[in-house]
């Protein structure tokens, strides 16, 4: 038996499983950040927002998400959450993908509470006087923050914003502990079925290199097209 079966990782049912786990990850990254940005940006305005019940019900948010594991949220909304619905839509999550389901809540929702800071400060690095402005040329306080703050500070955000994205795509491997097929998932699939343990976890690890190195290198060729200007 050759000490290293690149073959296992070409072709064959093995090679298959793995691409289907990749494919899950890839896709629970995709639904997963296109739902934690508009929810940070929400949790970033609330923070933000001149009312103090909203600007605590936003610091409340971004403090309980941000200090508890992943790995606690995502079994809470697998194991706990679907205890707390009607039994008729209880059973129908049940009969469905829940695991993929619950792990798509638990990163979208841990992602936006670190993006959401990050959003914060990208708000808050644009001068107040752009926010004055907008209020003495009749905007409303969600106008001028649509119109004259939130395009500018969103260029400052993209960086953070790309490295929290990265995060997220290595935080999609939590999702195996609920039983999600993704890619650390069947990597484990195909070392308990072929016994072959440094091919399966060479091709998770290449796999997740492969994609940190692009997220990295977006970021890198962001930051010297739309480098960000001093105010």
């Amino acid at each position: 038996m050759p000490l290293f079966d690149y073959s296992l990782l070409l072709t064959g049912k093995y090679h298959d499983m793995l691409v289907a786990g990749l494919l899950l990850s890839l896709q629970l990254l995709a639904v997963a950040l296109a739902l934690a940005l508009p929810i940070a940006l929400v949790v970033a305005l609330l923070r933000l927002s001149p009312m103090a019940p909203l600007r605590w019900l936003g610091f409340a948010y971004v403090e309980s998400i941000r200090n508890i594991p992943l790995l606690a949220h995502m079994l809470f909304w697998y194991f706990g959450a679907p205890e707390l619905l009607p039994e008729g839509i209880k059973q129908t999550l049940y009969a469905g993908h829940i695991e993929a389901y619950s792990a798509v809540i638990a990163l979208a929702l841990y992602t936006a509470a670190f993006m959401a800071e990050d959003m914060r400060s990208g708000i808050r690095a644009i001068p107040s006087v752009q926010f004055e402005a907008g209020r003495a040329l009749g905007f409303s306080y969600l106008a001028t923050m649509r119109r004259v703050v939130l395009p500018q500070a969103l260029r400052v955000t993209v960086p953070p914003l790309i490295s929290q994205t990265l995060s997220l795509w290595k935080n999609t491997s939590i999702a195996t502990v609920i039983g999600v097929a993704e890619l650390m998932y069947q990597a484990g699939q195909v070392e308990s079925a072929s016994f072959r343990s440094a091919e399966s976890f060479a091709f998770a690890s290449a796999a997740y290199l492969t994609v940190s190195l692009a997220i990295t290198g977006l970021a890198t060729w962001y930051h010297h097209r739309f480098p960000v200007r001093t105010i």
